[in-house]
């Protein structure tokens, strides 16, 4: 059967031509956490404008050559070089296309591609250079057509191509691919494979892993590493059968599994002298508009998410519901106030906060943690990201939080009182929130996949729940419970939402024989102020998001350096 023609595209050379990066390894050694050491002796050269495969058996470790040429994780022994010196702090200029996908799949692609460019693209750049930009890209990877498409609706090979084309929205000097034709069907990795080559011959230098025996006859230069992480052949694939007397490239793979080796099959090319400098690096965007653009991507995102909508529209009504149907109208009254179903009236309202933030914060990170990675390596601060996840969903949470306090009036769950008194539990119950929801993206940064974050939700709200003070007062819990309650954000807002209604007042008038007894049992818990339990929130709040920041600062570096000892 005929291969069918590629679909057309707009020519690589319709980007800006690139300056290559040139490659070197003397010696490399690396060893791996729990896998020990997984290569030895690399020494490597790669011209710049060159596309060069990294291929052997499994457990060889291409991806942990990849990751060490690329300079994301330090050789145990000898050295990496860039243009003759050592690596520096990734960006713009350095591209690097991991297995997993690195698009956020909600949104279409142009406009995926949009807020890409906006994070990568210097500063100043006009809104129409990245739209062109942007459509020129599509144009070279062929996906014009699919620019409308949501990422989630492209296939296997359309989403590959779409992660490349992140990197080219900056013409990268250096593009590092993990495996991108796995997958694909023979037609599709050619294709792909055809676009690597055309933008190696304009300038990009090109590395890759593969798996793909074709993919092997694509390229300038093939490095075959042996099952024991040695180089067992780097040279030309025309001449790769030859150099192990084999017919195929099959037979290749056999001859390595037995221990052939071909120290040195072609020369290395001498770095010159007289080589072209190295473009001036472009200065990244400000925190500032790192932090604005991010929220507004965020919102975008936040607006095509079922899951999301379903889970901030869901919550009020499962609260209000819960309240409708626990407590009679009522308790607030006066002449005749129900203590005991005040307090837990008060308590629902802070956990109900608390779940707001904190379902919501549970999946904020985990879920595209490998769009984090890729996006610090072109630059992206961990700050203005962490803030953006704030700044987007706190103004929904609020609004949640306004309509609940609202509608539970209108159902006489809560007192007829002045703008004070509701100013005072709308605060409460916005910073409730806001902790709660900095807690979520702490323990979201915290775990690996998001049916780890599923599993939170119970570990984190039991203890909000029997140590807020509200079941068992404060006073009364043993030593250990009294001194785990002040790690509850809920006790502070229990406590802020009660001194805000005047619980304490309520109690000690109230003509029910239980106000007075209760009112002991919770002892000063509703004596200060509420404006006490707001900054104690908004501590929590500041401390949970630091250590958002600290985790997913080590993550990012610990998962651009991770290599899987398994390939």
């Amino acid at each position: 059967m005929p291969t069918p023609p590629p679909r057309p595209r707009t020519p690589v050379e319709a980007l800006p031509s690139a300056n290559g990066l040139r490659l070197q390894a003397r010696d490399v050694g690396q060893e791996v956490r729990g896998a020990g050491r997984v290569l030895h002796g690399i020494s490597l050269d790669i011209a710049p404008g060159r596309l060069t495969v990294i291929a052997g058996s499994s457990g060889a470790g291409k991806t942990v050559l990849l990751q060490t040429l690329a300079g994301l994780t330090t050789p145990t022994e000898g050295e990496v070089l860039h243009d003759g010196a050592r690596p520096g702090p990734p960006g713009p200029e350095f591209g690097f296309v991991p297995q997993e996908d690195i698009l956020h799949r909600e949104l279409p692609l142009r406009r995926t591609l949009g807020y890409a460019a906006g994070l990568r693209m210097p500063p100043g750049t006009p809104a129409r250079t990245v739209t062109e930009t942007v459509d020129r890209v599509l144009g070279t990877l062929g996906l014009s057509e699919r620019a409308a498409t949501p990422v989630r609706a492209l296939s296997g090979g359309e989403r590959k191509r779409a992660g490349i084309a992140v990197e080219l929205l900056t013409r990268p000097r250096v593009l590092f691919l993990d495996e991108p034709t796995s997958g694909l069907d023979p037609v599709t990795g050619a294709e792909l494979l055809r676009t690597l080559r055309s933008l190696a011959e304009d300038g990009t230098t090109v590395v890759m892993t593969t798996h793909v025996l074709a993919d092997l006859q694509r390229c300038d230069q093939v490095v075959f590493l042996s099952p024991g992480g040695e180089v067992a052949y780097a040279g030309e694939p025309a001449a790769l059968c030859g150099a192990f007397e084999v017919a195929t490239v099959e037979d290749v793979y056999g001859a390595v599994a037995e221990g052939r080796r071909v120290e040195r099959a072609a020369p290395d090319e001498p770095v010159r002298a007289d080589a072209v400098p190295p473009p001036p690096r472009a200065p990244g965007i400000g925190a500032l508009r790192q932090w604005s653009l991010l929220t507004r991507r965020g919102s975008a995102l936040l607006l095509h998410s079922r899951l999301s909508v379903a889970v901030l529209a869901g919550s009020p009504v499962m609260i209000v519901a819960m309240f409708a149907v626990l407590f009679r109208a009522g308790a607030f009254d006066p002449a005749a106030p129900d203590p005991a179903s005040t307090a837990m009236i008060m308590f629902w309202i802070a956990f109900g906060a608390f779940f707001f933030g904190l379902t919501y914060g549970l999946l904020q990170i985990c879920t595209e943690l490998p769009v984090l990675r890729r996006e610090w390596l072109a630059g992206l601060r961990i700050g203005p990201y962490v803030a953006s996840k704030l700044t987007t969903t706190l103004p929904v949470l609020a609004v949640a939080d306004a309509l609940l306090l609202a509608v539970l009036r209108v159902l006489d769950r809560l007192p007829a009182a002045n703008w004070s008194t509701y100013g005072s539990l709308f605060v409460s119950s916005v910073l409730a929130s806001a902790a709660a929801l900095a807690l979520g993206l702490l323990a979201s940064a915290a775990v690996s996949e998001p049916g780890q974050a599923t599993l939170m939700l119970p570990l984190l709200c039991f203890p909000q729940v029997l140590f807020s003070g509200a079941f068992v007062p404060v006073p009364r819990m043993a030593r250990a419970g009294e001194a785990v309650s002040w790690a509850m954000t809920n006790r502070w807002a229990f406590e802020a939402l009660g001194s805000g209604v005047g619980l304490a007042s309520l109690w000690r008038t109230a003509a029910s024989p239980l106000g007075p007894p209760l009112l002991e049992s919770y002892g000063d818990s509703f004596g200060h102020p509420a404006s006490r339990g707001w900054v104690i929130l908004a501590g929590f709040t500041l401390l949970f998001l630091a250590c958002t920041w600290v985790i997913l600062a080590r993550k990012c570096r610990e998962g651009a350096a991770r290599s899987r000892a398994g390939r």
